[in-house]
Parts: C-alpha cells; structure tokens; sequence
C-alpha cells in the first residue's frame, strides 16, 4: 500500500515537473494563434529580399532605417520590439498620411517620423495625464489591460519632443472613445493601433480606422500574443473580426495586419 501511495506521488511529482520544463511549449499548443501567419514579404514588396549569394541574402533600400536606442532607465512599458520597430518605420517611408492609437512614450511615432517623406503628416492619439481617472472600464474589458492604459498615459513630453522630426506630428489628447474620426475619412495610408488593450477600446480604435484607411492602406495592431494576461482581449477582438476580415499574423512579432485591397 505505501509502495503504491509512494508510486502514485512519484508519478504526479514527476508530471509537475515536466509541465514546468516544457511549460512554454504546452502553453504554446494549446494558445497557438488562431489568424493566419504570413512572412515578412507578403506585407509588401518592400520586405522581399535581395539575393546576394547561394547563402545570403540582404534588405532592399526601402527597408534600410534610422533607428535610435531607449536607455532602461525610462521604464517604459509596452514597447515594440526592434523587428516590429523595422516593419512599421519602413512602412512609414512608403505612407504619406499616418494615424497612430496610444502614443506611450512616443518611441514608435519619433521612428515612423524619423523615416518617413519630408510632406508626411503624422497624427498621434493619446490620454491625457490628468484624465486618467476619468475613464470607465466595460464590462467585457480584461482587468489587466484597463490598469495598463493608466500605466501607459503618463507622458505630456515625448521622445519626439523638441526635435526637428517633431513638425511632422500632430498629437491629440482624447480618449479614442470620443474621437470623431469623419475629418480623416478615408485619407490613412497607415494606421497603428497600440493603444488601450481593453476589448471595448480595440473594438473602437479598429472601427474607425476602417473608416479612415485608404485603398490599399494599412492597419497594424499590436500585441496579439495569445495566452498573454494583457494581450487578452486583442486576441479576442482580432480572433472575431478575422472571420469577416482578411487579417493576418506577421511572423516572429506580435502584430496582426490587414490590407484595403478595393
């Protein structure tokens, strides 16, 4: 009988373990994305690569960027990742009129303005400081991504700030919910959406930027990392909206895409 008990223990001691080692790769089984993943190149000829050698192979031109480096010492959460910085500063340089949800610290507005034409215009959304408080959590919004928004809101000077790339940028202090987006109509080549991760706030962003977006433009959205607390509810809204909407999952990143191919 104790010989069996002690089995029995082994055997569950044992499993424990295991899923402890492999805890990454079991989670990823099971939360695996559920939008269809594409290379690189497929976003946009820009990304195909140029054959140097049997073994080699290098970025055109239109993907070569300027790029800069942010010290730890911010503590800045929510960041892009220096692969998705590269994708959205080179779609920058092919993208006249931008609009970005959740301007943060502003990293990713300075690189979409560091590399985008001179005559680009640059429009930035973003929460106010001081309204912080004011914003309601929906009943559908995950915990987690409401207390982030507060997190992520507490800037009035940017990266950007007193630079020269900074006259290509327009920041609004608003909360998306009430932005009117009818004066941008159908006038976006590019649009990022990194701001509240809430479902009610995604749901929102996304809604207006189909009304802004171009033909042929763009909508990247930002943290679609299934299993992820604070990535929740994007992966839930975009998950919803991929089986009405041709969206995809760019490889080795956390951003999701859609194109106005009309």
């Amino acid at each position: 009988m104790i010989t069996k008990l002690l089995l029995i223990i082994l055997f569950f001691f044992n499993f424990i373990l295991i899923y402890f080692l492999n805890k990454k790769k079991i989670r990823k089984l099971f939360l695996s994305s559920k939008i269809k993943k594409v290379d690189i190149s497929g976003v946009n000829k820009i990304f195909e690569l140029i054959k140097i050698s049997n073994n080699l192979s290098g970025p055109k031109k239109e993907t070569i960027i300027k790029s800069f480096s942010v010290s730890p010492k911010n503590n800045i959460v929510g960041m892009t990742s220096d692969y998705e910085a590269w994708i959205i500063s080179s779609l920058s340089k092919i993208s006249k009129n931008i609009f970005e949800f959740g301007t943060c610290s502003g990293k990713t507005t300075y690189l979409m303005a560091l590399n985008s034409c001179e005559d680009t215009k640059i429009i930035s959304l973003t929460l106010k400081p001081s309204e912080i408080n004011s914003i309601e959590k929906n009943h559908k919004d995950n915990k987690v991504s409401f207390r982030n928004i507060k997190n992520e809101s507490i800037y009035e000077k940017f990266l950007f700030s007193g630079t020269e790339a900074e006259n290509k940028i327009k920041v609004i202090f608003q909360n998306s919910l009430d932005f009117n987006e009818k004066n941008f109509e159908k006038d976006m080549d590019l649009i990022f959406i990194d701001g509240g991760h809430t479902y009610s706030i995604v749901k929102n962003d996304t809604e207006k930027s189909f009304n802004m977006l171009r033909n042929n433009g763009i909508i990247l959205w930002h943290d679609y990392v299934p299993g992820k607390k604070s990535s929740k509810d994007v992966v839930k809204y975009l998950e919803e909206l991929s089986k009405t909407k041709q969206i995809f999952h760019i490889e080795n990143t956390s951003i999701c895409y859609f194109q106005n191919k009309i």
